[in-house]
């Protein structure tokens, strides 16, 4: 029982220990590291939740989850060109995200329904393409297919968008509403509830009659259809719910950091929210909101503290990004590596049992 257990906990367990040993050799405070982790905490919550549904209905790591970064970006671009600010503009970013985000999801979900077991793969190869299409919207488009009214988010030439777009209108303090401070600690109270809602939603959803079926879809397809399920519409379904909850998690991150970086904002925004879920114990198969949030503390923990350990480890300011990149992709080799083996000993056992 100990061993099953340490072998279904493994890939937390080591990043604890590193997050550990990074934290006795960067040598800062426990009060900076909460503070940098609650930050990173509400910025990053809500686009690691998104990849839950897909999973629990047997799709994978959606990485797709990218191209509702996208249109959270498109609409900020949108309604920034428009020229409505404040409020009024905050709820029609929101409008706009959620059907792009929504249409996109659709697409998505259509495309993966043509390869059934092969949704990793190709969600990788949607996010590629749907980057490229992307940037040539807003380096071509902006300017001649599409009317420029704010002359401030475009380049001097008038055709292309500026690499950063200042978001200054929309950040009027709600982020920093509620916030309660304990000592040199600052809990952004109001921020922290938005991703437990999330959180909350999510479990919601998967407890209702339409997760009974995402959950009977990702155990079997061919049972599921049996039952009379609509497989193919499920799947649909939950790619479009994960594609919204990612595109509102892209609103939230860029709405706390008052600044779009156009053309490379929503780049690894896939990759870091999967290695916080698998960071958290999830697998390709089996994942939940608990797994979800130890993963953000723990992964971002680790993103915070290895460059300057591995700086201080090595004496060189040049070597602590390395480190950094080193050990977060390293980790998420080895989660990968360690939760397949752990499915394939799952599998193995119930075949013998």
């Amino acid at each position: 029982m100990i061993k099953e257990r340490i072998q279904e906990y493994i890939v937390p367990l080591v990043f604890s220990v590193l997050c550990i040993l990074c934290f006795i050799f960067a040598g800062v405070s426990s009060t900076f590291l909460v503070n940098q982790l609650l930050l990173r905490f509400v910025r990053n919550g809500i686009m690691v939740l998104a990849l839950i549904i897909p999973i629990v209905g047997g799709m994978g790591l959606n990485f797709a989850v990218v191209v509702g970064a996208m249109a959270a970006q498109m609409a900020y671009l949108f309604v920034l060109n428009m020229q409505l600010y404040n409020i009024a503009g905050f709820l029609l970013v929101i409008i706009i995200s959620i059907v792009l985000s929504a249409a996109f999801g659709i697409l998505i979900g259509k495309a993966l329904n043509i390869v059934k077991g092969r949704e990793m793969i190709t969600s990788i190869i949607i996010g590629f393409l749907a980057n490229y299409i992307y940037q040539l919207i807003f380096m071509v488009g902006f300017g001649t297919v599409i009317p420029v009214h704010n002359k401030k988010i475009v380049l001097a030439s008038g055709i292309g968008v500026n690499n950063m777009v200042d978001l200054a209108p929309f950040k009027n303090g709600s982020d920093k509403l509620f916030q309660i401070s304990a000592g040199s600690i600052d809990i952004p109270v109001l921020m922290i509830l938005t991703v437990l809602i999330f959180a909350y939603l999510i479990c919601y959803i998967l407890n209702t009659k339409l997760g009974q079926k995402i959950r009977a879809v990702g155990m079997s397809m061919e049972k599921s259809a049996t039952l009379g399920i609509n497989v193919n519409g499920i799947r649909m379904v939950t790619l479009v719910i994960s594609t919204i909850i990612a595109a509102i998690g892209q609103l939230v991150f860029l709405k706390n950091i008052g600044v779009i970086n156009v053309y490379t904002g929503h780049l690894n925004t896939d990759v870091f929210s999967c290695a916080s879920l698998l960071a958290g114990g999830a697998t390709i198969k089996k994942a939940s909101v608990r797994n979800a949030l130890i993963g953000i503390l723990l992964l971002h923990t680790l993103f915070i503290l290895s460059p300057l350990a591995g700086q201080n480890l090595f004496n060189n300011v040049s070597l602590g990004e390395y480190f950094r990149s080193f050990m977060a992709y390293g980790l998420i080799a080895f989660a990968l590596i360690m939760n397949i083996k752990h499915d394939e000993d799952g599998l193995g056992k119930g075949g013998q049992a």
